[in-house]
């Protein structure tokens, strides 16, 4: 009989295979310990190196900013001591004893002449004018241009800037101020009053405020207007005329500003003197002025209103040439006594004066129109109209006999030779594409 087969053992192999699968998890568990333990450190060593390297490329914002206000800070001072040498040599005189003088409104008519007679005989001059869009402010530009190849520098900026004229009081030591800056023109009154007590009023005022407080406090010579005499029917206008009836906004304007230089005159010991001008004309001359915008008018075969009063006679101006107005204008400067204040406070009387500046040769505007037409070898197409109740006078005559007693003034220039010196800048300004004969020109 067979003997029984026992089963093999198997709880031995079963033991020591669990055993076995035990220490592979433990170690697998050590494994993935150890490897995050590696990564995590190489990742922190990592972070460290980046950190390390973009600290050492790119410092910290602040010290980055600090940077930047500080090379900012160095272009704006660099900016202002480039602005403060302009100002300096264009206002140091080149003869002994020359004047310093602030021109307001240098870019205009008359600021502009008579920035570049100042600083051809040696005069230091410094321009001020905020270059407005009264008329074409491309014509002021020009007249820049022209006087910065004399060396005559023009801040741009305003009269109601009180940091601005501070500043230029601070820099330059002025023994004259020029005050030409205004809001010009009598019909504009009507339609922008405002600029004119801007300008007029509020900025001449400015300019005396800070003028009182300067040390020394220069002498003022300013520009009124002939306008002042308003509706004054006694001629030639003496100085000694009535002029508390303005027939304009812009001559009130003018007015005012006596007034108050007579003010500042008896309370801060200011030197002013006024110069009441009568129809300026000449080259670059103001756009808004009748010879002017005749003469484009004739060219452009336009039509041209000419008035006349309401009673059929001919308006009449006393129209000056620019080169006698410089002349009366320096004139003025030269004859100027100091001002008597110091910080502010009046030590002792000073010079307050008003003067006629005109060519005492009144000359109806239809001649007027009439010498044009030679010059320009064109027939005006006029419009005879009466004089609307816009501001304008139908006559003005200056007697001039004070200023000549004073600093000798005495005009040169008749109305057909300043026009035909008009003429020819104005065809060189403008081009030769105008449709005018030029040798009508040097043939009157």
């Amino acid at each position: 009989m067979d003997r029984m087969v026992s089963p093999p053992d198997t709880s031995k192999s079963i033991k020591l295979e669990r055993y076995n699968s035990y220490i592979r998890r433990v170690n697998s568990t050590k494994l993935l310990n150890a490897s995050s333990k590696l990564l995590f450190r190489a990742t922190l060593l990592v972070a460290l190196i980046l950190v390390f390297l973009f600290t050492f490329n790119y410092p910290p914002l602040a010290d980055t900013t600090h940077r930047h206000l500080h090379a900012h800070s160095h272009f704006l001072s660099s900016a202002f001591g480039a602005w403060e040498k302009q100002v300096r040599h264009s206002s140091t005189p080149r003869r002994p004893n020359g004047l310093t003088v602030l021109v307001t409104g240098a870019a205009g008519f008359v600021g502009s002449h008579c920035s570049l007679a100042l600083k051809r005989r040696g005069d230091g001059v410094l321009g001020l004018d905020n270059f407005n869009s009264y008329y074409d402010p491309s014509l002021k530009r020009a007249r820049q241009a022209m006087l910065a190849k004399h060396q005559v520098f023009i801040v741009e900026g305003d009269l109601n800037d009180t940091p601005l004229l501070r500043k230029l009081f601070d820099v330059v030591a002025f023994t004259h101020v020029l005050h030409l800056a205004a809001q010009a023109g009598v019909r504009y009154a009507m339609q922008n009053p405002q600029s004119y007590i801007t300008a007029n009023i509020a900025g001449f005022v400015n300019l005396l405020e800070v003028s009182k407080s300067a040390n020394p406090q220069p002498s003022i010579v300013w520009a009124s207007s002939s306008s002042v005499y308003g509706l004054n029917t006694q001629n030639p206008f003496s100085e000694l005329h009535r002029t508390d009836q303005p027939a304009s906004l812009y001559a009130a304007t003018k007015k005012a500003g006596e007034e108050i230089a007579h003010t500042y005159n008896h309370i801060y010991g200011l030197s002013l003197t006024g110069l009441r001008f009568f129809t300026v004309y000449g080259p670059w001359g103001r756009p808004d002025m009748a010879y002017f915008f005749f003469t484009k008018d004739i060219l452009q075969g336009k039509t041209i209103d000419v008035y006349e009063t309401q009673d059929g006679k001919q308006v009449a101006r006393d129209f000056t040439y620019i080169d006698d107005i410089v002349k009366g204008c320096l004139g003025a400067l030269d004859t100027a006594e100091k001002s008597t204040g110091s910080g502010g406070k009046k030590r002792g009387p000073a010079q307050l004066r008003i003067y006629n500046l005109g060519n005492t040769s009144p000359v109806p505007v239809g001649n007027l129109v009439s010498i044009l037409e030679g010059l320009l070898n064109t027939k005006a197409k006029k419009h005879v109209i009466k004089m609307p109740s816009n501001g304008d006078v139908p006559y003005t005559h200056a007697n001039v006999s004070l200023a000549f007693r004073d600093f000798s003034y005495k005009p040169t220039t008749d109305l057909p030779t300043g026009l035909r010196k008009f003429v020819k800048w104005y065809v060189g300004y403008y081009g030769p594409h105008l449709r005018i004969k030029r040798e009508s020109l040097l043939d009157n």
